[in-house]
């Protein structure tokens, strides 16, 4: 027995009358509670809008198709020697109608005596007032490893798999995923390599949390030693998340990484992923915003379950604070600060593996409690790249673009690598030397002079040096102790 119906059974026999499962997987949550019901001996029947109230696979004579009338017929079925549990798929479509409402109540109530449960099953829970405090909610989470795995076994025995292949890279590639849309990407990678094959899965979850729009799956690219300089924050990554056992609740939570812009922190994150062997999850607060109350929160929530599912993962928020810089304000009827109360909540309460990158260009957006100590393992600060380091940079990128390595370079004082890389690609893209090409690249600081000193600013003492580990220091005021490579 698994935990949707383990608990349901609870609440069941604690005689609560109306359930609420929130749940993407409709099909699937019936067919666990019409499981539950034959082993409990309980009497079940099933409504949706299309088909009215069916009792198995026949229609109960004299119902009305409608929610009203069937919630006002299915008293007579109540039996106080016996269980009846009323499945309602897409009721949740109704509850703008004040009869449905009154109705849902009555029944409710009347529920207790009849021994007569109703169990809604809806993509998400937002209950009118009336009906809050009569719904209890219960999550039909995504399935789980074990799941999975007898998923995956009952398409294909272990005696069928062929030498070298790894059942926990396939789990780890089906991870997140629905049952449905897992069972697919199984049968596509049969169909395709014939076998179980973790890329032909990984493909299909990209396509899947594409549709989303809030979730981006990132894989591949670079790894450290394709990234120069960071050595401190490498270091640190690197202790930090190839430690396997967990003494207490030391499983690491995540970095906050403040720079000007240009200066690598999405690179960084994409190439954490590659050297931990994690995939990459981009979140885009963005696309979580919704139109209709409530929304917006109900699309960060899935969007946060499917990272604890792909779990262990990398879970990146760039530019963080362009999402919640309005936090303060009430000109979004606070919704931005319900979505940074959610975010906070499963920052602090998440048990699941997931190490959270958030990069900002301008801390003094941010509210102070994001911060604060516990939510994040370490604030570090990205400084302009070096001149050694910025010597560096050029070789990259002129070897990438195909440019002449023997012409003369621009003046590139406090050069940041993007502005390195947008010199050589409209070099290369012009057919101009290096030279000509600087004089269409605005350093961002000069564009932003004052801006980025009161980065700097801040970070003096206040944040870790990606560089070289330990806390950042200015040299002199302008210039760093330690600076940081990004090619």
């Amino acid at each position: 027995m698994n935990k949707l119906t383990t608990r349901l059974r609870e609440l069941i026999q604690a005689c609560f009358t109306g359930i609420w499962i929130e749940t993407q997987e409709c099909h699937d949550a019936l067919q666990e509670l019409q499981s539950l019901c034959r082993t409990s001996s309980w009497r079940l029947l099933t409504w949706d809008i299309s088909q009215g109230l069916r009792s198995g696979e026949a229609p109960v004579e004299g119902v009305g198709k409608d929610p009203i009338s069937t919630l006002q017929a299915i008293a007579r079925f109540g039996d106080p020697q016996g269980t009846t549990v009323v499945v309602m798929q897409g009721l949740n479509r109704f509850l703008g109608s004040a009869e449905v409402i009154q109705a849902l109540a009555n029944q409710l109530q009347a529920g207790k005596q009849t021994r007569v449960f109703l169990v809604v099953l809806a993509p998400t829970a937002q209950l009118p007032p009336e009906l809050e405090k009569a719904f209890l909610c219960v999550q039909h989470h995504l399935p789980d490893r074990d799941e999975l795995r007898e998923m995956a076994l009952g398409l294909v025995s272990p005696a069928e798999f062929p030498p070298g292949s790894d059942l926990g890279a396939i789990l780890d590639a089906a991870s997140g995923l629905t049952r449905n849309e897992a069972e697919n990407a199984f049968s596509l990678s049969l169909v395709r390599e014939n076998r179980l094959a973790p890329e032909a899965i990984w493909e299909l979850k990209a396509q899947s949390l594409r549709k989303s729009g809030a979730l981006t799956l990132y894989r591949g690219g670079a790894n450290f030693d394709q990234l120069g300089g960071l050595q401190g924050l490498k270091a640190f990554c690197r202790r930090a998340l190839r430690r396997r056992e967990s003494v207490g609740n030391s499983r690491p939570k995540g970095l906050l990484l403040l720079s000007p812009p240009g200066c690598g922190k999405s690179q960084f994150c994409k190439a954490l992923g590659a050297e931990t062997g994690r995939p990459v999850l981009m979140l885009n607060l963005g696309a979580v915003m919704g139109s209709l109350v409530g929304q917006s929160e109900e699309r960060l929530r899935t969007a946060l379950q499917v990272a604890d599912a792909m779990a262990p993962c990398v879970l990146m928020l760039d530019e963080i604070e362009k999402a919640f810089a309005g936090v303060g304000s009430q000109g979004d009827s606070g919704v931005t600060a319900r979505l940074f109360g959610e975010f906070l909540t499963w920052l602090n309460d998440r048990t699941t593996d997931v190490f959270v990158v958030a990069t900002s260009n301008d801390i003094a957006k941010l509210p102070p409690e994001f911060s604060r100590a516990e939510r994040f393992d370490g604030v570090f600060f990205l400084d302009l790249p070096s001149p050694e380091e910025r010597r560096l940079i050029w070789e990259h990128y002129t070897q990438h673009y195909q440019i002449d390595t023997d012409q003369q370079r621009p003046r590139d004082h406090d050069w940041t690598g993007a502005e390195i890389q947008s010199c050589c690609r409209l070099s290369a893209l012009l057919d101009v030397p290096l030279k000509a090409a600087a004089q269409n690249v605005v350093p961002v600081a000069v564009s932003a002079k004052d801006a980025v000193q009161r980065l700097r600013t801040w970070a003096d003492g206040r944040c870790l040096c990606a560089a070289g580990g330990g806390i950042y220091r200015q040299q002199d005021g302008t210039s760093p102790k330690r600076r940081t490579v990004r090619s």
